[in-house]
């Protein structure tokens, strides 16, 4: 075999080499890096906060997508199976509950709002006025339904039996004065039931969407301090991931004064950022 023969094979070779690659689309995938990261939350305005974020820590080089869920179970689910890297729709006794219950290794991460809820009424204009025997409705997951009987205690048309705290449920009831009817519902159903009952439990989150303000709650849960734990919102990831830094990155994003003055802007003191 020639050397001129030896040269020609060897460039045949390197050039053939160069066209799997380009066929294969080696280099066509973008690096880990360069990926968005997925970020789950409830369908609401917890989105566009998220959204807020997205656009300023694209500046900085962390690209990111918001997917919002319909099923309070999906965004934990979603997580804990690496179809999104990150978060932001519960609090920390939501995520314990189902940390326990699922098995998920899932944990807390930095805090992103407050999202305070009230005791709202489309037929009352105060607590006094609801007659003997009328429905009110509290959220149908353990953890919110607690927060609501506590919040509807604090009104005085029940009672809970000492103890009870933040994980009532209606069968710690100890006292029902006016025989209330407690319907659980789905939370995000709630502010719909205010044409059907005397008065309903509605997290800021989903009154922002039914047009409902906080300040003409009958009673808002920003006077309830005891409560604080369960309207504070965490991001949350997989434990594996939780010292990612772009993750770390993206949540310092959210957590600067920009974002900070975008929420308070928008939501006029329904959500409320905490830091």
């Amino acid at each position: 075999m020639t050397s001129r023969f030896r040269s020609s094979l060897a460039a045949l070779v390197v050039s053939s080499l160069a066209l799997f690659t380009l066929a294969t689309g080696a280099n066509a995938q973008a690096p880990a890096s360069d990926k968005p990261l997925k970020i789950g939350v409830s369908a609401g305005p917890y989105g566009d906060i998220l959204r807020e974020a997205a656009k300023l820590s694209a500046e900085q080089g962390v690209k990111a997508e918001i997917i919002e869920f319909t099923d309070w179970n999906q965004p934990n689910a979603a997580l804990q199976a690496g179809d999104i890297d990150l978060n932001n729709f519960q609090n920390r006794p939501y995520l314990a509950n189902q940390v326990k219950t699922r098995g998920y290794t899932i944990v807390a991460l930095d805090e992103s709002i407050l999202v305070p809820a009230g005791l709202y009424s489309k037929k009352y204009t105060s607590f006094a006025d609801i007659p003997a025997g009328s429905k009110i409705a509290i959220p149908n997951d353990p953890t919110n339904g607690g927060r609501a009987l506590l919040l509807f205690q604090k009104a005085g048309l029940i009672k809970l039996k000492p103890g009870s705290g933040l994980y009532a449920s209606v069968l710690d009831v100890a006292e029902n004065p006016k025989n209330l009817k407690i319907v659980e519902i789905d939370a995000a159903q709630l502010p719909r039931s205010l044409d059907d009952v005397a008065a309903a439990f509605v997290s800021s989150n989903y009154a922002y969407l039914a047009g409902l303000q906080l300040k003409s709650a009958l009673l808002a849960e920003t006077t309830l301090e005891e409560a604080k734990p369960y309207f504070t919102l965490v991001f949350a990831a997989r434990e594996d991931r939780k010292d990612d830094p772009r993750i770390a990155k993206f949540i310092a994003v959210y957590r600067s004064q920009p974002v900070k003055d975008f929420t308070l802007a928008k939501f006029n003191g329904s959500l409320i950022p905490t830091w």
